[in-house]
């Protein structure tokens, strides 16, 4: 059967690191209050010279150096973001001009944090379908621009980055790697829970996020749950078969109560919070790539990604190395 295998990964960070106490001289908080509520200790930050197409090329060109892929073979490229360098074009083409690839086809994916697994989704069925061989699928947000400043209820709790897969149109076998399957849904009726408070045919600008964080805590762990039983039940496994969860790095008490209700035990979770924040659309892609760089994510390795943003939009994908 033809399937999509990952053939490399790669990330990029902004330079600038900024910690919870840099964030508590500025804001009213601390770093206990962000550690206990969130995980998090640190996040990357853009500076004037960073901008999401820059981050998303450097963590292309990563995913192409670990691949061995040349970028003029790319045929396809797949950009999920909330935080595009222009309202259009869309950045994945800024991003195919400056890797090299010119001529493929190239689009934007808006999903929010679950960006990464739409993008991967769509990216897969156009691989499986012949439209083209190869592809790069990306995450990459400059989220620091969206916020408010003053507003410690999310401005703690976000980052900047970007992260990236090489996909290639194999044919494989049953048990072979590649993507094994994906479930996705969305639900319009909670936009209020979490939004950004602007856009080009409303306000005329970019605006803020805004989130009632204590409901979108409640919805994610039961979509989430809910989402990954979807896909066990798909290819008739257990939570036990999963080697590793890579799922999209909002809130680590989220994190400890997805897995618990799955019965998947804490050290089978890539935990990347911590250092990178709430990074939207390039949180998973990012947290692959480091644990496929530091060794524990291996050929053969069954791999469950899975993440929840605004919209809602939510899903999950099973991928075997």
């Amino acid at each position: 059967m033809l399937r999509s295998v990952i053939k490399g990964s790669g990330s990029a960070l902004p330079k600038r690191v900024v910690t919870n106490d840099e964030l508590a001289s500025q804001i009213d908080t601390s770093d206990e209050w962000i550690v206990e509520r969130t995980g998090i200790s640190q996040r990357h930050i853009a500076g004037e010279d960073e901008t999401t197409s820059t981050l998303a090329t450097d963590a292309a060109l990563a995913a192409l150096a670990d691949a061995g892929i040349d970028a003029k073979s790319i045929e396809l490229i797949v950009l999920a973001t909330a935080t595009p360098d222009n309202t259009f074009p869309a950045t994945a083409t800024k991003v195919q001009h400056a890797i090299g690839c010119d001529g493929g086809i190239a689009f934007d994916v808006a999903a929010v944090c679950s960006g990464f697994l739409y993008a991967l989704a769509t990216a897969d069925s156009m691989l499986r379908s012949g439209m083209a061989k190869r592809a790069l699928v990306i995450g990459a947000e400059t989220f620091s621009r969206i916020l408010d400043w003053e507003d410690r209820g999310t401005c703690v709790l976000f980052g900047d980055g970007a992260g990236a897969v090489v996909l290639e149109a194999v044919e494989s076998e049953e048990d072979g790697p590649g993507v094994l399957t994906t479930r996705l849904h969305a639900d319009g009726e909670q936009h209020d829970l979490l939004y950004v408070d602007g856009g080009p045919s409303t306000t005329g600008t970019v605006g803020h996020v805004r989130m009632k964080g204590r409901e979108v805590f409640r919805h994610a762990v039961v979509n989430l749950t809910d989402v990954l039983n979807e896909v066990l039940e798909d290819m008739n496994l257990s939570g036990d078969a999963i080697d590793w969860v890579v799922p999209h790095q909002a809130n680590a008490r989220i994190l400890d109560a997805t897995a618990r209700k799955l019965g998947i035990a804490p050290e089978k979770v890539v935990v990347t919070v911590d250092q990178h924040a709430n990074t939207s659309a390039a949180s998973v892609p990012l947290a692959f790539d480091v644990a496929r760089k530091d060794g524990r994510i291996k050929a053969g390795d069954l791999v469950m990604f899975e993440a929840m943003g605004g919209g809602f939009t939510w899903g999950a994908s099973l991928v075997r190395m």
